[in-house]
């Protein structure tokens, strides 16, 4: 089910893997193939990512490697994708996907592997059951920003349609996400993500019917405001949404982990290097919270739309 040696070092530069690991996942790959233990995970977890390809939402249930922590353990997520890679490949070519929107969706799996080194200082992936998303056919990474297929739930759904919109709870929505090492999150580069994914998705599945784009997200929440100037990225990006929904739990870990990559970073020594650093620090220092704010816009139309004001702000916080 994997490729031999030479191959799998191709693909895995292909899925953008980190070259300080490929050896590694190389010489490792031996031990799958040649224990017949592994290959039967191997083999469970590769049909249980493929069946129902395409399907938005559908459960995926992938086993966990029951064997000793270790750098095999920490990596088997990137033999199960590298596995299941033909059937990815074929449903795109099925769906008339570009290669380079291939290429670059897949190539997440790298930027993954990145974050876990960046944390931890060694191989491994870092969320494997979100890139369940990307091998299923679910997302696409179209220029700076990920689309993925998915359903308003019910309070978004309901929202939506008190704000107007033609859509209601389990409704076809896309939601937006922001990947790391992408560059900035620029007016330009999102405008151009934004038109982008408007023909995408009008071309490769003209059968599903979108009405709304979501996004849940910290950088949502508008506290930010009170730290970074008008004309910044971010409040610029906050200002193209409308409020689905607020919440009221904080996530404090959420800004932390995608500033400073590490969740468990005590507050006390964040850097204040940048404008961002200093705000996701010196709010948490001062004894504030951050959320994860719930924003949406129209699919037809990119351009913003008139804010809902929050029903139960919390602290401030959308």
């Amino acid at each position: 089910m994997l490729p031999d040696t030479d191959e799998l070092a191709e693909v895995l530069l292909d899925l953008g893997v980190p070259h300080e690991d490929v050896n590694d996942v190389v010489r490792m790959a031996r031990r799958v193939t040649d224990d017949p233990e592994l290959r039967q995970v191997l083999q469970r977890s590769v049909g249980e990512l493929v069946r129902g390809m395409g399907d938005v939402g559908g459960p995926v249930d992938l086993p966990d490697l029951d064997w000793p922590s270790g750098a095999l353990q920490r990596c088997f997520p990137v033999y199960v994708f590298v596995a299941a890679l033909p059937a990815t490949r074929a449903y795109h070519r099925e769906h008339g996907i570009p290669a380079d929107v291939t290429r670059r969706t897949l190539a997440d799996l790298g930027r993954n592997m990145a974050l876990h080194r960046r944390r931890y200082g060694r191989a491994g992936v870092q969320a494997p059951r979100w890139l369940v998303h990307h091998f299923r056919g679910e997302l696409y990474q179209l220029g700076r920003l990920q689309f993925e297929r998915a359903r308003l739930g019910q309070r978004t759904g309901t929202r939506l349609a008190a704000a107007g919109l033609d859509v209601g709870p389990d409704s076809r929505c896309l939601n937006l996400h922001i990947p790391d090492f992408c560059g900035p999150l620029s007016p330009a580069a999102v405008d151009r993500s934004l038109a982008l994914a408007r023909e995408f998705f009008a071309l490769h599945f003209p059968q599903e019917r979108y009405r709304a784009v979501t996004c849940h997200s910290w950088l949502l929440d508008p506290q930010l405001r009170k730290y970074l100037p008008g004309d910044s990225n971010i409040v610029r990006f906050q200002e193209r949404f409308g409020v689905a929904r607020e919440d009221r739990e904080p996530a404090d870990t959420e800004p932390v982990q995608f500033v400073f990559g590490d969740p468990e970073l005590p507050v006390e020594s964040l850097p204040r290097r940048t404008a961002v650093e200093r705000a996701v620090g010196d709010h948490l220092r001062a004894g504030g919270h951050w959320y994860i704010g719930h924003g949406w816009l129209p699919f037809d139309s990119f351009d913003a739309v008139d804010p809902i004001a929050p029903t139960n702000p919390v602290d401030g916080s959308a």
